[in-house]
């Protein structure tokens, strides 16, 4: 093995202590997971809060607002201000997905000591660095931001703003908080696709524009099978577990092998519709840019070829999460990568194959 490379195909710098300030705040949208409370004992708590909340994965959703604000560009149809406001909707719906995962995960007594949850990083309650007064008052706090950003465009754009804050609220209320979880009855990981592709970047661009359009939701789609193969990498790496706590995610419900070669089509998918989104019209042919995404996409595919080792590599972070983190890292590339194609379209808007 390299000294400068995991099997995981991430480098070393994922795992650094977490820093003070706003370069503190940078590392936690940008590092990884730390492993425990002890981690974070000497960070500001604004630091510590983003750790708590997985900032790491948050990225997800902000990549998501600026594909929907590009594609109004493209269009001539960008407005500033609504633009800004979905960025700072989509960053605190993230945000409220992931301490509800965490309030109710350890409400229901699912984040056990010996869980997944607990061993790849710090529980904000189980570790003893928020209450679970705190966790709730947090979330009471992001509910009111993202209420008040859902009035304004309701108000703005009318009933078609409305039915798409509907559809996320449904959505985020029925992953972790209904009484039957969609994440517990293996359809999750279909609402991470749903959520991170046409809902964020179609409904995003319709707020963002007063526009609705066929183009947008086409765009979102290998986007959204990106942070598909996120949710599903994660629950091959905690089949075991959510078996054991009748937890029936997809790879759960199909077994991993089928559960890994799904992951590999869903990869694959991300580079076809691209292509289909071109061909129509969806997005630029500058999106062509992601392509060179493909060797992490193709260590991608060799990690999920095969079985997870029973034993991290030296120095690995993140353990046991493994087939997600090899994912959590092509995705980000390709996001980034898609982002910049689509940004030449906006420059460029007349070169469309449609």
């Amino acid at each position: 093995m390299s000294s400068d490379r995991d099997l995981s195909g991430s480098t070393p710098a994922l795992g650094r202590p977490p820093r003070r300030g706003p370069a503190g705040w940078a590392s936690a949208f940008t590092g990884f997971y730390p492993a425990t409370a002890g981690d974070l004992a000497e960070v500001d708590p604004v630091t510590r809060f983003l750790y708590a909340a997985r900032s790491v994965i948050l990225v997800i959703s902000a990549q998501a607002a600026v594909i929907a604000g590009l594609l109004a560009i493209t269009d001539r149809r960008f407005e500033l201000m609504p633009f800004l406001l979905v960025l700072i909707g989509f960053l605190v719906l993230h945000g409220i997905s992931n301490l509800s995962n965490d309030y109710f995960g350890y409400l229901r007594g699912h984040d056990t000591p010996d869980s997944p949850r607990r061993r790849y990083t710090l529980h904000p309650v189980a570790s003893g660095v928020f209450t679970m007064r705190f966790l709730a008052t947090g979330l009471a706090i992001l509910g009111t931001v993202a209420v008040f950003i859902g009035g304004y465009f309701v108000v703005l754009r009318g009933v078609g703003a409305l039915v798409f804050a509907v559809i996320g609220a449904i959505l985020l209320y029925a992953y972790d908080a209904a009484p039957r979880a969609l994440k517990e009855l293996g359809l999750g990981e279909i609402a991470a696709f749903a959520v991170w592709g046409p809902l964020m970047i179609g409904g995003g661009y319709y707020v963002i524009t007063g526009s609705l359009s066929s183009k947008p939701f086409l765009a979102s789609l290998p986007y959204g099978l990106g942070v598909a193969s996120i949710l599903i990498g994660k629950h091959i790496d905690q089949r075991a577990f959510d078996t054991s706590q009748e937890q029936r995610t997809l790879p759960v419900l199909l077994g991993e092998a089928r559960a890994r070669a799904l992951n590999r089509s869903v990869l694959a998918g991300m580079y076809l519709l691209t292509v289909v989104a071109i061909v129509f019209g969806a997005a630029s042919p500058f999106a062509l840019v992601v392509a060179f995404a493909a060797p992490r996409a193709l260590h991608a595919l060799r990690v999920m070829a095969r079985p997870a080792p029973h034993e991290p590599p030296s120095g690995y972070v993140g353990w046991p999460l493994w087939y997600h983190r090899v994912c959590l890292v092509h995705n980000r590339a390709f996001g980034w990568l898609y982002i910049l194609g689509l940004g030449a379209g906006a420059l460029l808007p007349g070169l469309r194959v449609g």
